[in-house]
C-alpha cells in the first residue's frame, strides 16, 4: 500500500513537473513572439516614413546635387531611381548602426541596412533596439564590407522568415517568368544611390562568400562569375543577356533555402551587377 502510495505520489510530483515546464515554455514562447512582433512593427513604422510623399531627391537632383554625372547612365536606360524620404538622423536615432537603405522592387524588401562597429553576427540575432531573437536586421559585415559601396563584391544577409519580412520574399524570383523582367536592387546611402540589376537568382554553397574569394584575382572573380552562369542548380534564374564582367562590381543578397527544399549546407541567393559606379569606386 506505501509503494503504491509512493508511486502515486511521484506521478503527481512529475506531472505538476511537466505543467511547470509546459507554461515556462509557453511563457517564454510568447514572449519571443511579442519582441518579434515588435521589432517588426519598429521596421513597418519605418518603412511607413520612409515612403511617405515628400521631399524625396529624383534622379536629377542627385545628380545636380552630388555632381555624379555616372547617374546619367540610370536615364539613359529608362531608371528612375523610386523616391525615399530618408531622414538619416531620425533613423540614427532608432539605431546608430543604420548607414544604408534597401529596396527591391517585386518583394517586400525594404529596410534599413546595419553594421555592427564589432561583432559582424551581431545582427543575426539581435533587433535594432538589442532584443534578442528574430527578425533580427538586414546587414554587413564590418570584416569584409566597405560602407561606401567600393568593393568588388558586397554580400548583405537577411533571415528568410515564415512571416515573409526580411529576406523572405526574395524567393518570389525562383519564379522564371517573373525572373524574366528587369528588377533592380536599389541601395539608398546618405550621398548616393547605388543601382544594382538582378542577373541571378540561384542556390549556392552556405561557405562565406567574402572569405573563401579573393576577387581582386580576377582569375577568381572571373570563374565566380562563370560558376553563376553555368550553374546547373535546378532552381536557379540566370539571365545571360545580361553581361558581367570583371570589371563589374556585384552585389549579392543572402538568405536561406526555404520550404521542402531547406538545406543548412546551403544558401539562397539573389546577385545584381552595378549600373551606376560612382567616381572613386570603380574597381
Amino acid at each position: 500500500m506505501e509503494k503504491k502510495r509512493n508511486h502515486s505520489k511521484a506521478a503527481l510530483i512529475g506531472m505538476i513537473l511537466f505543467l511547470i515546464l509546459a507554461v515556462i515554455a509557453a511563457v517564454l514562447l510568447f514572449l519571443r513572439g511579442r519582441r518579434q512582433e515588435n521589432a517588426n512593427h519598429a521596421f513597418e513604422e519605418l518603412q511607413d516614413s520612409v515612403n511617405a510623399p515628400g521631399n524625396a531627391l529624383d534622379i536629377a537632383a542627385v545628380v545636380e546635387i552630388h555632381n555624379e554625372p555616372e547617374v546619367d547612365v540610370l536615364a539613359a536606360r529608362g531608371i528612375e531611381i523610386p523616391p525615399k524620404n530618408l531622414d538619416w538622423d531620425a533613423l540614427h536615432e532608432e539605431c546608430e548602426d543604420i548607414y544604408a537603405w534597401i529596396y527591391v522592387p517585386d518583394t517586400n524588401v525594404d529596410y534599413p541596412v546595419v553594421q555592427h562597429p564589432t561583432d559582424d553576427s551581431y545582427y543575426l540575432n539581435y533587433n535594432m533596439d538589442g532584443t534578442k531573437g528574430y527578425p533580427g536586421c538586414i546587414y554587413t559585415e564590418r570584416a569584409y564590407t566597405a560602407k561606401d559601396f567600393s568593393d568588388i563584391h558586397t554580400v548583405i544577409y537577411g533571415h528568410n522568415l515564415k512571416d515573409m519580412t526580411m529576406f523572405s520574399t526574395l524567393h518570389n524570383f525562383e519564379d522564371e517568368e517573373l525572373f524574366a523582367k528587369d528588377h533592380y536592387i536599389f541601395i539608398y546611402t546618405e550621398d548616393y544611390t547605388y543601382v544594382y540589376q538582378i542577373f541571378a537568382a540561384y542556390e549556392y554553397s552556405s561557405i562565406h562568400l567574402l572569405a573563401n574569394f579573393d576577387y581582386t584575382n580576377e582569375y577568381i572573380y572571373e570563374d565566380y562569375l562563370n560558376k553563376i552562369y553555368t550553374t546547373t542548380d535546378p532552381i536557379a534564374n540566370v539571365r545571360k543577356d545580361i553581361e558581367v564582367t570583371t570589371k563589374d562590381q556585384i552585389l549579392t543578397l543572402s538568405t536561406c533555402t526555404t520550404g521542402g527544399n531547406y538545406d543548412e549546407s546551403m544558401r539562397f541567393l539573389v546577385t545584381g551587377v552595378l549600373l551606376n559606379p560612382r567616381e572613386g569606386n570603380k574597381s
